[in-house]
């Protein structure tokens, strides 16, 4: 008797589980097609190297050297990963795996790591930020937003335009402006948001680093940094393929993720939903 009670017991709990993973899978699904909602094509824009006249000389020299003239805008991107991830100063690192949708004309992505224990989900849509983490697919221990947020989302979107780098040639919102041979300051306006990076650039053109001022939680804004490595060509545009992000902290760096990119496509939104109507199919 005692038996067939724990073997009911595990059934419950897995049950559970899979509906947890289900639902929340469900949610990512809404969340990305409310994010194609604020889609807008500009692939028939094409970038010419006549445009980086005006520029700082390394960010000339990034541009020559990741695209390519007459290359279209990239206006939407998906990308998956690899990689770890470490929840806290006091915490191990945990592996994970990441999948993104990002939106470049108007600002947004939505992102799902997954770890062995919990579900997280940055995001920002519509112009607000939010971050989500749920512990075994069940329990909600975190659901963030509000203007920090709002300001933190959108500077992750705009630190990650690496990885779709059209999305850094000057424009309405996006300026450049020269600090020495080897770094630049990358400004971005943007609903009311003020938001800039220091960029550092290597000898060869490649962005190895991009660092700004953050909101660590509700409490303080402290030095954020983004770490790139392993420059490779997917659809035809240069990109780093290894990240690391990190707070500059008064105690020392606190290295949090160590990303490797194993999938990314530009301009396939098609793709994306045809993905999605399998995993509607599938379940």
């Amino acid at each position: 008797m005692a038996i067939k009670i724990i073997i009911i017991v595990l059934a419950l709990l897995l049950l559970t589980l899979l509906a947890g993973r289900l639902a929340l899978n469900m949610q990512f699904h809404k969340q990305v097609k409310s994010l194609f909602l604020t889609l807008r094509d500009k692939s028939n824009k094409i970038y010419r190297v006549e445009q980086l006249s005006l520029l700082p000389a390394p960010v000339q020299r990034y541009f020559r050297h990741v695209l390519k003239d007459g290359q279209p805008y990239i206006t939407f991107v998906r990308f998956t990963h690899g990689g770890l991830f470490k929840p806290a100063l006091n915490k191990d690192w945990v592996k994970i795996t990441g999948e993104q949708y990002v939106t470049t004309e108007t600002p947004g992505f939505i992102w799902k790591g997954s770890t062995s224990t919990f579900v997280a989900r940055d995001m920002f849509i519509g112009n607000k930020g939010r971050l989500t983490v749920s512990l075994f697919s069940i329990f909600k221990v975190v659901d963030a937003s509000g203007i920090k947020y709002d300001e933190g989302e959108l500077l992750r979107w705009l630190g990650e335009s690496v990885l779709y780098p059209t999305n850094l040639l000057p424009g309405k919102h996006l300026q450049w402006s020269p600090i020495d041979d080897n770094s630049a300051k990358l400004s971005f306006q943007y609903n009311g948001h003020a938001l800039f990076y220091t960029v550092t650039f290597n000898g060869i053109g490649e962005i190895v680093q991009l660092e700004t001022k953050r909101y660590m939680g509700e409490e303080k804004a402290e030095p954020w940094v983004i770490k790139l490595t392993d420059y490779l060509e997917r659809n035809n545009v240069l990109i780093p393929t290894t990240t690391e992000v990190l707070w500059r902290l008064e105690s020392g760096d606190f290295s949090y993720a160590k990303f490797l990119i194993k999938e990314i496509e530009f301009n396939a939104p098609g793709k994306a939903l045809a993905h999605f109507a399998g995993f509607n199919a599938a379940h």
